[in-house]
């Protein structure tokens, strides 16, 4: 073991400094190196390497169980134990979100409010059952860059999204225009939000009642009534959004449309779907 992390670490430090800090000859070192590799050897050497390069295709988003996940999608047999052992020994993880949210709510109004229809079941059966959605916000240098996502909690799919320097209820209202002309609901979808006043202005009920979609709205002050919502969010922050610094808004729209409809819809794993995409669970359903 101790070799072993002389190995690893002689690119970084002289071997000798190594192998005194371990207690060990470096003639011993060399003689352990020079051994011939053993198949046990050779397939971890291997499979690190597909490791590193799963790792570095999903930009370092991907802990052990996405890992583990996406090697047995390519047909590998390899154990979640043993993926993560490499993975901790050579310090491969995933990145760490930020705890640090500031509330878009504005729920001070005298606006109607739609009863809890959702009430925390956050599954469906099928596609265009229920949708979920919020909104969020993106720091730029030029000022906040608002967003509006929704999901289809069947597939946790982005269905509908919109992106403005406001936060005013034409812009949720674009990302549900944009939702209800992908997917054609049918009357009877259950649409779940925040009380903010953007969803419970006239101008969107009024959408919502047009095609036969039933509004539901959290408590109070609830976070967790809409915690889909709030883990898409936070998930594409810790992946994107607190990795970049973004001089304007376009750049952020730019980074944002790529992730979404590149990334997140196609390629990235979900582990509330059994650790398919977003893409792969509708296509199943149909």
């Amino acid at each position: 073991m101790r070799f072993r992390i002389i190995e690893d670490c002689r690119a970084d430090y002289p071997v000798r400094v190594l192998c005194a800090a371990l207690d060990v000859s470096p003639s011993g070192y060399y003689a352990w190196r020079s051994r011939p590799e053993s198949p046990r050897q050779a397939a971890n050497r291997q499979l690190l390497a597909d490791i590193r390069q799963l790792h570095e295709q999903h930009r370092k988003r991907y802990g052990v169980p996405r890992i583990h996940a996406a090697l047995r999608a390519q047909g590998r047999t390899v154990s979640r134990g043993r993926v993560e052992r490499l993975m901790h020994h050579h310090g491969i993880r995933a990145q760490r979100p930020r705890t640090f949210r500031v509330c878009t709510t504005d729920s001070n109004h005298a606006l109607p409010i739609a009863p809890n229809l959702l009430d925390r079941h956050f599954t469906a059966t099928r596609p265009n059952e229920v949708w979920v959605t919020d909104l969020t916000y993106v720091p730029t240098d030029e000022g906040w860059l608002y967003l509006a996502v929704i999901l289809d909690l069947f597939s946790r799919k982005v269905v509908g999204w919109a992106m403005r320097d406001h936060m005013r209820t034409e812009l949720p209202l674009a990302a549900l225009t944009m939702a209800i002309q992908r997917r054609r609901p049918p009357p009877g979808l259950l649409h779940h939000s925040d009380r903010g006043s953007q969803f419970a202005a006239a101008e969107y009920r009024k959408a919502l009642k047009a095609h036969g979609i039933v509004p539901s709205m959290s408590r109070k002050g609830n976070c967790w009534d809409n915690a889909p919502m709030e883990s898409f969010f936070g998930t594409a922050k810790s992946e994107l959004v607190h990795q970049k610094r973004y001089p304007t808004r376009e750049a952020a729209k730019r980074d944002l449309f790529a992730y979404i409809e590149g990334y997140y819809n196609r390629q990235r794993i979900h582990s509330a779907l059994g650790y398919i995409t977003p893409e792969q669970a509708e296509l199943r359903a149909a």
